[in-house]
């Protein structure tokens, strides 16, 4: 499903733990690190595709996060031509995606990267909020960036009760 202008509906996930520390997920057989991110099917609400997007790439549930907020807007990254399958080229131009900024009330352990029969991640890790970009591939780093500096405010408002 894309739009007028060629970019598919998504949302990109920033899972935070209480130390603010955020959720990174390593690509199945790559070096390659991202946050959780998906499509928005056809009928689905952004918020709805984030949920399920997080039950399948990380195995939480609504119960295990608080939604701390949102970007407003879409934020767009164009995918490289060689990147695109090419029945797509001259229709596809990439992704338009709505950010999540999640806190985990959960526990580490109900993390499952096995929860879909498609697992995404292979590995994952809390690294500092502030991600070292230059591990996002190129064409993503500025929506990263974009998200990261929107969505940080809302650290600030919440502040997660610390389990003893």
């Amino acid at each position: 499903m894309l739009d007028r202008e060629g970019y598919r509906p998504n949302v990109g996930i920033i899972l935070c733990n209480a130390k603010n520390e955020v959720f990174w997920g390593k690509r199945i057989r790559e070096h390659a690190w991202q946050f959780p991110q998906g499509g928005i099917k056809r009928g689905e609400t952004p918020e709805q595709a984030m949920y399920r997007e997080l039950h399948e790439e990380v195995g939480l549930t609504p119960e295990h996060v608080r939604i701390l907020g949102r970007t407003k807007d879409w934020l767009r990254y164009d995918v490289p031509t060689h990147w695109i399958k090419r029945e797509w080229r001259g229709s596809y131009k990439g992704q338009k995606q709505i950010w999540y900024l999640l806190r985990l009330v959960g526990r580490d352990s109900d993390v499952c990267l096995r929860a879909s029969d498609h697992p995404e991640f292979d590995a994952w890790r809390w690294n500092e909020y502030w991600v070292p970009l230059d591990a996002v591939i190129e064409f993503k780093r500025e929506v990263y960036r974009l998200a990261l500096a929107e969505l940080e405010r809302f650290l600030e408002s919440d502040r997660a009760p610390r389990r003893p």
